[in-house]
């Protein structure tokens, strides 16, 4: 027998668990100091409980008990206050102030390998308005000194504009839920193909496609004023305005990002949202934003609600790896059919390219001021997601694979192909019978992330056979009916007497960006600006 913990599990020996009581207790008194109560709520929720708090990432692990009803592991603490403040505290004047340290399960995936985390936060019910907003955003930059950072940002934005925006643009309720779905997963390339559909009004589809880029100091809320203001849409910029002149009041002005990308992949949010990075992290160190509506979702009165949670495991992390200085900017570049055009895109936008395109066994090509790390392309999401790496590029299809979490930023608009549904030629007839008599059909790909995605889309049942090479033999020897693969001229297929039945996305190089490096180095951004000039210039 293998004695050993659940994958995504560990034992925390007495070290470490030193450490992180350590930590744990010098950010609970700093909030008890301002008022805050300890509570503890409970590991196994309802699933209705959860998913009324609407969109929750991660698919928490279920179970049933004796009784028959569906319970999960607390994926998060917020909506668990909530639903206490509405049920246990009804007709209480408050306010309530509460605080946490406790341990959340999310599925992993290729963000993390850990599957069980430990919350250390803190929720306000009842106060509302700029100084609320920016006692909360204050006490999230103290927990962080506390606990021994330094040099952190704290990107804050408003969700007021988006949704001001959605509701009031006359367009279809499915494409404002893609808007949605496209911030959440911050693939901005997506966004801007949302808003470039036509019947789209112009100047919402401009203001929508350009929000996520406005960041900065106050300058920023001035542009995105600029352009959500005409539309009669700038709703929660002067509560923005007025929380980020006092927290700069109290000295946070070098740890503040003014960044309307952000936006939580919950969606109970209402007004003001807020994320903290650190430096060579690689990882979001926590997160938090004003949820006015969500008691009233359990049956509750409205109260204004705000608060935030960070993950002990992130910002100890963090604390273990330090801050480089002057650490050269890394790249992860593709090997493969990639290659080519990425070093050239690369040298376009005046970096040094020196040995990259004959790098022998070097794994890294280090020049003055960049690394280049030599990857293959399925791996570029992950090293950068993962914060191996600040940036990368790669095609569609490996991002989409991948289901990593990045801020996709640019497409180079080279390396075309398309995803294809590909059978011998003249098999419909035989594949529709063994459908009907079985009620499935094998596919063999070498993507089947992206293969699920598109039979599930069109509701067909599929036995998926993962391959790493050779796809086309599937059919030809009897192991699958279809394959999904990738292809470029479609030749390999008609070699093969493989005919293509549907199309299920096409794919080019894009360039995207580890969230933390996006929102903590700026050779990121500029990086992301020149090879999109460059790419516009050539069209």
């Amino acid at each position: 027998m293998n004695f050993v913990t659940p994958a995504g599990f560990r034992d925390v020996m007495p070290q470490e668990a030193l450490q992180r009581e350590h930590i744990a207790n010098r950010v609970q008194e700093l909030f008890a100091h301002h008022g805050y109560a300890p509570i503890e709520t409970p590991t196994l929720e309802r699933l209705d409980v959860i998913e009324t708090a609407g969109h929750v990432p991660n698919a928490p692990f279920k179970l049933f008990d004796a009784a028959g009803d569906l319970l999960a592991l607390r994926p998060d603490v917020t909506m668990q206050v909530a639903r206490l403040c509405a049920t246990r505290l009804r007709g209480q004047e408050g306010p309530f102030k509460f605080r946490y340290t406790q341990r959340v399960f999310r599925e992993a995936d290729a963000r993390a390998a850990s599957r069980e985390l430990t919350q250390i936060g803190l929720e306000n019910i009842g106060p509302e308005g700029p100084d609320a907003d920016a006692e909360v955003v204050g006490l999230f930059a103290e927990a962080l000194r506390a606990a021994g950072l330094e040099g952190f940002k704290i990107a804050i934005g408003t969700v007021g504009v988006l949704r001001a925006l959605l509701e009031t643009c006359p367009a279809p309720g499915d494409w404002k839920n893609e808007v949605l779905a496209a911030y959440h997963s911050s693939d901005f390339l997506r966004l801007d193909e949302l808003c470039a559909e036509e019947g789209i009004p112009t100047a919402f589809a401009r203001a929508i496609a350009a929000l996520p880029y406005i960041r900065g100091g106050e300058e920023a809320i001035q542009q995105a004023r600029d352009l959500a203001d005409p539309l009669g849409c700038g709703r929660g910029l002067g509560d923005l305005q007025a929380t980020y002149e006092k927290l700069c009041d109290e000295g946070l002005s070098d740890n503040l990002l003014v960044d309307f990308s952000i936006m939580s992949s919950f969606d109970y949010y209402t007004g003001i949202v807020f994320e903290a990075f650190a430096p060579d992290a690689g990882a979001s160190l926590g997160s938090g934003g004003r949820y006015d509506g969500m008691l009233a979702a359990y049956d509750g009165a409205r109260r204004p609600a705000a608060g935030f949670a960070f993950y002990l495991e992130q910002v100890m992390a963090a604390l273990a790896k330090g801050t480089l200085a002057d650490r050269p900017l890394r790249i992860a570049v593709p090997k493969g059919s990639l290659n080519a055009d990425t070093i050239r895109v690369l040298a376009e936008a005046g970096l040094d390219t020196t040995g990259l395109d004959d790098p022998g066994r070097k794994l890294i090509i280090s020049n003055p001021g960049v690394d280049f790390v030599i990857v293959r392309p399925t791996d570029a999401p992950v090293f950068t997601a993962l914060g191996g790496c600040d940036c990368g590029i790669c095609g569609k299809d490996s991002i989409v694979e991948a289901d990593a979490d990045l801020v996709e930023l640019v497409d180079l608009a080279f390396g075309g192909c398309r995803f294809v549904v590909a059978q011998p030629k003249g098999a419909t007839p035989a594949v529709e019978e063994r459908y009907r008599k079985l009620g499935s059909i094998r596919v063999t790909t070498k993507y089947p992330r992206i293969t699920k995605a598109y039979f599930d889309k069109i509701g067909m049942q599929v036995d998926i056979i993962k391959l790493h090479g050779n796809i086309e033999l599937g059919p030809l020897i009897g192991l699958s009916e279809r394959i999904v693969d990738i292809t470029a001229t479609g030749t390999t297929l008609r070699e093969n007497n493989l005919e293509v039945v549907d199309e299920v996305m096409p794919s080019t190089a894009r360039f995207f960006a580890n969230p933390c490096a996006f929102r903590t180095d700026e050779r990121v951004v500029k990086l992301a600006r020149i090879l999109k000039s460059n790419v516009n210039g050539k069209e």
